[in-house]
This record gives structure tokens, C-alpha cells and sequence, in this order.
């Protein structure tokens, strides 16, 4: 034998003897460390079905757990040793009465067996092929690579996804919307509920050179109208883009329990852009009802730039600017696996796409579909229209339930002073730059 190939040999044999005896995924006694609910578990993969990940601990005892519980990169791992499983060692056999069943073999255990027939099928391929140097080489090459491939334990990074996501934590969200005491919330299995009037804390309206002359009143976002997203949200396969849908109702809800729609109006228009919004990021819809076209970054000054300003209607947080990089939705994983959206300050501003599952309302069509479910607003005067040359130059608060906005056409003020009572009367006075006073009252 050259010395060539019997060193190409020993290389390769001593090679395949240590990496079949290497501790992470090859059926070594102290199993793989697993991080499970924040927790470390030492344990062998045995299968996953259905979501349920199977592990074998040092003791022998089965454990099992929903996969969403494991960390970010052991989601991953999962998922790479699943497919390993799925194309190699997928075994079939036929029990006595005949019927074919699949059964699932730990990773462990298939790999050391793969190793083994590739080792034996080394030795003979070598004594079969030891005069014809150059095919024993490359056959042994091509084998060595097999095994590279077999042996591999590094996490898959082709895809930065996670196969599922955390659920959302009640006390968190309890506490996030809990910084607005106008702001109530509550749960089930499936949804957390956010209740407000659609009244902001803050001022209104100021700053508009676009307007309809709708001015904010109350709506009522309580019990079965509340605000609802998603405890355990889902990933979509196919994520819905903003820019195709959802131009009807919201997207998402602020923590001030204030809704926030798509950047663009219902004509796919950028309402920022063409003057709609005001000084926050808002405006009145047809039924006088206050909401975002944009994220309500201002919030941070009251909660914190570390603590999510929003919640989308697929149950991930929207959180403010950041520099890390952003997926097309602009959003990221967390190690953790979880999914959030953040702020930019170009268009489309946030929430580029639906991350998450949404249900659509059937009765609307793309463009102008919307997400169910959707609280549902309550005008209370016919829907007015544009006001050409209008600035609304203030907006203050006048006593409980009561507010005047004042606007300008060129050099005139004008005002509109309305409130309501606890009988649900709504009073509008309009006064023109004459002082000319026009009242009217709504009863709702």
C-alpha cells in the first residue's frame, strides 16, 4: 500500500471514530441541553408529532412538550433533526398481521447507525479498489463528505424563522395597556380584550390641513365591542402586505387603547403625507371616532421606549424605532423566538405586512378588507365632507365630555364647540369668522 493511501485511510477512519463519538446528537449519556419555558433540560430527541416535542432524559423517563416552548435556536435544531429523520431514517416495517406502520427512531441511535454502514462500506470499498488508487480516493472522499454531512449539528440558519411563536404573557399585557387608567382589559382562552371610549389623554386634531370637519366624540370599545388580539399568535405562510389590504378598520390598537389604521386611507392614499393627520398621528373617521394612521411614538415619553407602544391585530407588539435589522415587514425574531414590529420614519411606517394570522371580514373585499374581529363605531351626525383651505390651528378641553376646535380658512377663525351628556345628547356649535352661532343636537 502507498503511503498515501494508507494515510488518506487512517485519517479517514480515526476521523469517523471521533465524530461518531462527538457528545451533541449522537446518543452520548448526557443527553443535549435543551432550554425549555427559560429552563435547561439535559435530554435526548426522540420525535416530534404534531407540535409535541418527545425528549428521553439521563433516567429514561419521556418527556414531552408543545414546541413553542422551547428557545429560538432549539426550535430550529428541532426542526433540522425532524427533517433529517423525515429523509433518511423515515424506517417502514410490517407488523404480524401485515399492515404496514412507520416508526420513529431518536437521532441518536440513526446517526450512529449510519456512521457504522458508512465506516464498514469504507473497508470494503478499499480492499475492493486498493489497486485503482485513484477511484479508492475518491470514492473515500465522496463517503467522508456523507458523513460530514450525517455528523452535522450546526443550527440550520437558512431560514430565521422559528416553526412557532410564544404565546403572549397576560400579567405583561396587563401591565403594558395598565399605564392609561382610561384603559380596562380582559381575557379568555383564545383573546385579550382592550376596552377604552377612543379618547386619547392627549390633545387632538391640531396640526390637520386636510380635513373632513369631523371632530372626536366617544365611542364605545367595551364588552363584546372591545378591541381583541390573539393570546397565542400564528404565523401566516403568506403574510398579508398593508399595502393590499386592510384599508378598512385597524390593524392594530395603541396601549392608550386608542386604534391605529393603515398608514393609507381608503383611497391608498399616505394620510400623513397628504395632510390628514395631526400633530399625533390621527384624525376623525366618519363617526367622528378618534384613531392613528401612523404609530403613536409620542407614547414613549409616558411608557418607556423599551415597552411596545401597540399591539396588532395578530398578536404581535409594535415597539418604537430601533436599528437593528428589519424583515420586509418590519419586524424581527427574538432569541426567544418571538415576533415584533417596529417604528420607521418613512412609509409604510410600521406593520409593512401581517406577520401573523389574521381572519378577514368576508363581507369585504382587497383593498378594503378588514381583520376580524373589529370593534365597530357609532356616529352619531351624517358623515360630513372635505373643507378646502381648512387648518386646524387648536383643540382644548372645555369641562367633562366638552371641547372646541378652532380652524382657519386664510385669515378667518372659525369654531365648533360640542360636548355631550350622560343621556347621550350631542351638542354642535358652529360659530363662523362673523360670529354667526348655528347649533345642532344629535340624540344617540
Amino acid at each position: 500500500m502507498k503511503p498515501f493511501s494508507f494515510s488518506l485511510l487512517a485519517v479517514f477512519l480515526i476521523f469517523s471514530i471521533n465524530i461518531s463519538a462527538h457528545p451533541e446528537g449522537h446518543g452520548s449519556k448526557n443527553g443535549t441541553k435543551w432550554t425549555i419555558d427559560n429552563k435547561t433540560i439535559e435530554a435526548s430527541f426522540l420525535k416530534s408529532e404534531e407540535g409535541i416535542v418527545f425528549l428521553e432524559t439521563k433516567s429514561g423517563k419521556i418527556v414531552a412538550y408543545h414546541i413553542s416552548s422551547f428557545s429560538y435556536d432549539d426550535q430550529k435544531r428541532i426542526e433540522k433533526r425532524v427533517a433529517f429523520i423525515n429523509a433518511i431514517n423515515h424506517l417502514g416495517h410490517y407488523d404480524q398481521s401485515g399492515n404496514k406502520n412507520q416508526s420513529w427512531l431518536s437521532i441518536e441511535t440513526t446517526k450512529k447507525k449510519v456512521l457504522a454502514g458508512l465506516f464498514f462500506l469504507s473497508v470494503v470499498l478499499f480492499f475492493l479498489f486498493k489497486k485503482r488508487k485513484q477511484l479508492m480516493v475518491n470514492t473515500l472522499f465522496a463517503i467522508l463528505v456523507l458523513i460530514l454531512l450525517a455528523c452535522d449539528n450546526s443550527t440550520d440558519d437558512s431560514t430565521n424563522e422559528p416553526i412557532s411563536v410564544p404565546a403572549n404573557d397576560i400579567i405583561a399585557l396587563e401591565a403594558y395597556f395598565g399605564h392609561f387608567s382610561d384603559v380596562t382589559t380582559n381575557s379568555d382562552d383564545t383573546f385579550f380584550y382592550v376596552s377604552s371610549a377612543g379618547i386619547p389623554e392627549h390633545s387632538m386634531m391640531v396640526g390637520i390641513t386636510n380635513w373632513q370637519q369631523q371632530v372626536p366624540i366617544d365611542q364605545n370599545y367595551t364588552g363584546e365591542n372591545s378591541w381583541a388580539f390573539p393570546l397565542q399568535p400564528v404565523l401566516a405562510e403568506t403574510p398579508l402586505l398593508s399595502s393590499e389590504h386592510f384599508m378598512r378598520g385597524a390593524i392594530a390598537v395603541a396601549v392608550n387603547g386608542i386604534p391605529i389604521f393603515n398608514p393609507l386611507n381608503n383611497r391608498g392614499e399616505d394620510a400623513l403625507i397628504i395632510g390628514e393627520l395631526d400633530n399625533w398621528g390621527g384624525h376623525c373617521g366618519r363617526a367622528d371616532d378618534y384613531h392613528y394612521h401612523i404609530p403613536p411614538t409620542h407614547l414613549e415619553a409616558i411608557i418607556g421606549s423599551d415597552q411596545p407602544l401597540a399591539y396588532a391585530l395578530d398578536g404581535f407588539p409594535v415597539y418604537g424605532k430601533t436599528t437593528d435589522e428589519l424583515d420586509e415587514y418590519l419586524g424581527k425574531f427574538n432569541e426567544d423566538g418571538s415576533y415584533q414590529y417596529h417604528t420607521t420614519d418613512t412609509f409604510p411606517y410600521f406593520i409593512a405586512g401581517m406577520r401573523g394570522e389574521v381572519a378577514l371580514d368576508p363581507n369585504t373585499t382587497a383593498p378594503e378588507d378588514q381583520i376580524l374581529p373589529q370593534a365597530m363605531t357609532q356616529e352619531v351626525r351624517p358623515a360630513l365632507t372635505p373643507l378646502p383651505g381648512a387648518v386646524i390651528t387648536g383643540f382644548t378641553s372645555t369641562g367633562t365630555n366638552a371641547y372646541s376646535l378652532e380652524y382657519q380658512i386664510e385669515t378667518d377663525l372659525y369654531y365648533i364647540n360640542y360636548s355631550w351628556d350622560e343621556n347621550n345628547l350631542y351638542t354642535y356649535e358652529y360659530i363662523d369668522n362673523e360670529g354667526n352661532v348655528m347649533i345642532e343636537t344629535y340624540q344617540r
